[in-house]
């Protein structure tokens, strides 16, 4: 995009007409969107596929954009000037529709989703945190105790209709630190997992102070749930902090490995992150990049 979000001190509208004041604010975790939702008549993961404009049309659109005295909206032909996407592409739900045609939002995207199959090569991060034979995925959460974060294999039935964020050692250039070349580890969050326990006001200079001042605001951002369902994004370069950090909130924590092998009637692949996490169970880390695995 051709110019930059910067955060002012007045609060959005549409942050105020979604009751931000009320909302749970959670960090924002760096990685890569991803959902799960039913494909083959059971629940698979998906991963964000953008349907993107050709060049012509991006070229169109981009003069669309820098030419401040065409007022008039700017119009696409869905048909033609989006590159092709696999046939089990999905849109995004909260996309718009004209005459049963998806339409892309003010970036010129359609917002989207493909399905991961197991072996994927594309997808090979995506795919080495599930596994459809007993339909289990690498989740890290909160432990019951506080202070506490978990790694656990969680069923994609009870995580059916949820975003999530893949996270790791290959993603995003790896802000918190997962794993190695050698030993990639990779794990999902579910959006909204990690509440903001002490949080600023909603006031510019309280929150740049707790992006600076406090463990707890060495984060990406914030996202502010709200009860109507919207979602409101800050992140530290809106506020003109960098990102990644050296240290992260999430690495601060201790973190637990809960994967009890019996519940699970297969055989998990020897190199699989399923194997290594299942060799684990009940072991605890100080930070998440200190796992390490044995094998």
């Amino acid at each position: 995009q051709p110019f930059k979000v910067l955060a002012t001190e007045t609060i959005n509208g549409k942050a105020l007409e979604a009751d931000i004041y009320n909302a749970i604010p959670t960090e924002k975790v760096d990685g890569t969107c991803c959902y799960v939702t039913t494909y083959k008549g059971q629940p698979y993961l998906w991963a964000r596929l953008d349907r993107k404009p050709n060049k012509q049309a991006e070229k169109r659109f981009r003069r669309f954009l820098y030419s401040l005295e065409d007022c008039k909206e700017f119009v696409w032909n869905v048909e033609e000037d989006f590159k092709p996407v696999p046939s089990t592409w999905i849109p995004a739900k909260d996309i718009e529709f004209s005459n049963g045609n998806p339409l892309p939002d003010e970036n010129g995207h359609m917002p989207g989703w493909v399905p991961v199959e197991k072996n994927s090569k594309q997808y090979c991060w995506h795919s080495s945190v599930v596994n459809y034979e007993p339909g289990i995925a690498l989740v890290l959460k909160h432990h019951a105790d506080p202070g506490l974060l978990e790694i656990s294999p969680v069923p994609l039935s009870e995580i059916s209709e949820q975003t999530l964020e893949l996270i790791g050692t290959n993603i995003n250039a790896n802000p918190y630190g997962l794993g190695s070349k050698k030993q990639p580890v990779h794990l999902l969050v579910p959006h909204g997992a990690f509440e903001i326990k002490n949080p600023p006001t909603l006031k510019q200079n309280d929150i740049l102070s707790w992006f600076e001042g406090c463990s707890e605001g060495q984060v990406e951002g914030i996202v502010w749930h709200c009860h109507d369902g919207s979602l409101i994004k800050l992140h530290r370069h809106h506020l003109g902090l960098c990102w990644p950090l050296a240290e992260t909130y999430l690495n601060s924590q201790p973190v637990v490995i809960s994967f009890n092998r019996t519940k699970y009637d297969c055989d998990f692949e020897p190199k699989s992150l399923f194997h290594h996490f299942s060799n684990l169970d009940g072991q605890r880390f100080d930070r998440l990049k200190d796992i390490k695995f044995n094998d």
